[in-house]
């Protein structure tokens, strides 16, 4: 979105916010003297309450400033136990998954092992299973009983 388009944009919300609290402010009159203190009171706890922009919290904080976005990573309120605790947990499931890569690994070697042998010890040469022919009497020759 262009700079133009965007206060264009910004002009168009603000325009309405305007009509919107006219249109709040209207109804004023009408609302019991106790309803309006409450919700004065709510006003002024949310206000109050309301977070900072800018200010840093636990977990991901964003900060606005000149139309730009950045996330920065906060600590998520993590102390060093925590923090040992999961880099422990990295530790193992790297490590899991490293010997499950070499199993998995020695398991295929296995089977090319088991093949290659079967190939040396056969009564064949193994250019007869390369020919295409051969492949077709293997087949037709299982189909027969």
């Amino acid at each position: 979105m262009n700079h133009k388009t965007q206060l264009q944009t910004e002009m168009m919300q603000d325009r309405y916010g305007l009509r919107l609290a006219a249109q709040l402010n209207l109804g004023i009159s009408r609302i019991p003297y106790e309803v309006s203190e409450r919700l004065r009171a709510a006003r002024e706890r949310a206000l109050a309450l309301r977070k900072r922009p800018g200010l840093r919290t636990s977990g991901t904080v964003i900060l606005v400033g000149g139309g730009t976005l950045a996330l920065e990573p906060g600590d998520g309120g993590l102390g060093w136990m925590a923090r040992l605790a999961s880099l422990l947990t990295l530790a193992a499931l790297v490590l899991g998954l490293v010997t499950v890569q070499s199993l998995l690994d020695d398991l295929r070697a296995d089977e090319l092992a088991e093949v290659d042998t079967a190939l040396l010890t056969d009564d064949l040469p193994p250019s007869a299973y390369a020919d295409t022919g051969f492949l077709q009497f293997l087949k037709s020759g299982a189909d027969r009983p």
